[in-house]
């Protein structure tokens, strides 16, 4: 795996013009090496959505370059031709809402992404239950999610996010409707598998219970990003901290 991780250079996004001109990113730059977790805050509307959604392909930005692993994604255009295969095998995305299928049980939730790509049902199950088994939640491997609890659901997220070994994961607020002892698990889980898997993480976030265990902090200010050095506690030295 490459070590660029993410690197994004110089990114600016722009809705509208004349008028009704809006630069939403005005000149980013963000650099997270594989197994690194970073958190990215700022208050509503200075650009952390719209950074995101550039990140993941899910909208282009106006100009700048951005890469992922070792590819090149953007560079004043798409140099991916396909970003649908492009977000489906290269970027995990775990957000505040678990978004777990209803009718398919925990595995196949997992699973449900390489068996679209056309991996054998059998060897996605097979990957998806070493992922629940590293995420402590193998037992509910057969549960529905209506079945399963708030942090259990997360976990399910994070495990699908993994499972076909991006390079990239990027968390929108997934710790949001956590109480503080599921949050810090979940900020832990995340942080182990950035390590285990070589996997650079970009978290998103407010919850002021998580932002201590950073040690480096992306603040978006007016559209464009300032570096701040973190705590770095773990989540059981958060907690603690927490409850005393």
């Amino acid at each position: 795996m490459s070590l660029q991780g993410i690197v994004i250079e110089g990114l600016k996004k722009q809705y509208g013009s004349g008028e009704t001109l809006v630069d939403a990113l005005k000149g980013v730059d963000m650099q997270v090496a594989p197994g690194e977790v970073v958190g990215l805050i700022g208050p509503s509307g200075s650009g952390k959505s719209t950074l995101l959604k550039c990140l993941g392909a899910v909208i282009e930005p106006s100009s700048g370059r951005m890469t992922l692993g070792d590819l090149v994604i953007f560079d004043g255009q798409w140099k991916i031709p396909d970003l649908r295969a492009l977000r489906r095998d290269k970027i995990g995305f775990v957000f505040q809402a678990p978004y777990l299928i209803p009718f398919l049980d925990v595995t196949d939730n997992v699973a449900l992404l390489p068996m679209l790509a056309g991996e054998r049902n059998s060897e996605a199950r097979s990957r998806a239950m070493e992922l629940l088994e590293a995420l402590d939640i193998g037992h509910r491997s057969k549960a529905m999610p209506s079945q399963l609890s708030g942090g259990e659901q997360q976990r399910v997220a994070i495990a699908r996010a993994l499972i076909n070994r991006p390079p990239v994961i990027l968390a929108d607020e997934p710790t949001a409707p956590l109480d503080s002892h599921r949050a810090l698990a979940v900020i832990g889980i995340l942080n182990e598998m950035a390590r285990q898997y070589e996997t650079a993480i970009i978290i998103v976030t407010h919850d002021e219970k998580i932002i201590p265990t950073f040690k480096r902090i992306y603040q978006i200010r007016d559209g464009r990003t300032h570096e701040e050095v973190g705590e770095g506690k773990s989540p059981s030295e958060q907690l603690k901290t927490y409850l005393e």
